[in-house]
């Protein structure tokens, strides 16, 4: 690769970054090319990526450099990709569809030239529509089923109007869930009596997310584990339990700021959700959405 291609590499790699978050990359055996476009309608974030020669993957350093509450869901439009996350790899063709999990190590790869877009589906939304286990990634959800054909015209119709409004961006977003819900419960694995447990860890969370009690403490010992146990068990999904805690309290708040008035004070709606410090809310909200509570706010006003 000469000067010229290792600098539009770069440049590739740093909108990736820009983009999607962190994720490291090395050209592969062939001529490299590369280009991404972003389109965003509030709710809706999508990226368009042509790329040929080309091996984008994220290892846990770049993770922890990156927001972790999205799937990245995958519209292969061209060409083949390779696309492999915890020992699961796929093949996508024109019209397949796959999801995969931004808070765990993932591979792309393209040897030929091929496009398709990612969309960023927020994690606490998604989980909760499927009702399941881990949602099944890097499995192909072939471009045949009607439903992963519906879903790419509903992205295609999406992406010819910028001037969507965001409870429209919002509705178009549950509905490409909404369509992926049958096919991606199918696929996903039965669940053992490990995942049932952290299923109803999660549930004991949501129940009590209000609390001041709410700590990994308490939780283990109202569960019957011990600390060490509900660690490990939340280590095991690539998970932090008291990260989860404060990331779940935030998807709240951000849930309820989107139908808050002006006149509603911040601190209040942070210190419903278990925030009792508004300097730490404010903190922690802009770390994890990118944007002040204000100002998040105000964009769905």
């Amino acid at each position: 690769m000469g000067s010229g291609q290792h600098e539009h590499f770069d440049h590739w790699l740093a909108a990736i970054n820009q983009a999607c978050g962190q994720f490291a990359a090395r050209p592969l055996v062939g001529e490299f090319s590369g280009k991404l476009d972003e389109f965003h309608a509030h709710q809706l974030k999508l990226s368009t990526v042509t790329v040929s020669a080309a091996n984008l993957f994220r290892t846990r350093k770049e993770i922890a450099l990156s927001n972790d509450a999205w799937f990245f869901t995958v519209f292969q439009l061209s060409g083949e990709a390779v696309m492999e996350q915890e020992g699961h790899q796929t093949v996508l063709r024109p019209g397949d569809i796959t999801l995969i999990d931004a808070a765990l190590p993932s591979s792309f790869v393209w040897q030929q030239q091929a496009c398709q877009v990612s969309l960023l589906l927020p994690r606490q939304t998604l989980e909760q529509t499927l009702h399941t286990g881990r949602v099944p990634c890097a499995t192909r959800l072939d471009g045949k089923w009607p439903v992963v054909r519906l879903c790419h015209q509903l992205l295609r119709e999406s992406m010819q109007h910028e001037s969507l409004s965001p409870r429209e961006s919002e509705a178009a977003l549950e509905a490409i869930m909404a369509l992926l819900r049958p096919v991606l419960v199918q696929q996903a694995p039965e669940s053992s009596r490990r995942e049932r447990q952290f299923q109803k860890v999660l549930a004991l969370i949501d129940e009590h997310i209000q609390s001041d009690a709410l700590r990994p403490e308490w939780l283990a010992s109202t569960t019957g584990m011990s600390v060490r146990s509900l660690y490990r068990m939340f280590a095991e999904q690539g998970l932090v339990v008291a990260q989860y805690i404060k990331n779940r309290r935030l998807d709240l708040c951000a849930q309820a700021l989107r139908t808050a008035s002006q006149e509603e004070k911040l601190a209040g709606i942070g210190y419903h959700w278990g925030f009792t410090d508004h300097s730490h809310f404010s903190t922690a909200f802009r770390q994890r959405f990118g944007i002040s509570p204000g100002e998040y706010r105000r964009r769905w006003q």
